[in-house]
């Protein structure tokens, strides 16, 4: 399990990366792995969205 710290740079890192990637259209350029984090960050919040309350 990551620790706090790590989770939250982890979350600011593919926050910048998805920032820059809108900015520069550059999500086709991006590493894989951070493509793949930011696929993943948005399967979570569309997750996220379709629990009921």
């Amino acid at each position: 399990m990551a620790r706090t710290k790590q989770s939250t740079a982890a979350r600011r890192n593919i926050k910048k990366a998805a920032a820059v990637a809108k900015r520069k259209k550059t999500i086709a350029h991006l590493p894989k792995a951070t493509r793949a984090a930011l696929g993943k960050e948005g399967a979570k919040a569309a997750k996220r969205s379709r629990r009921p309350r």
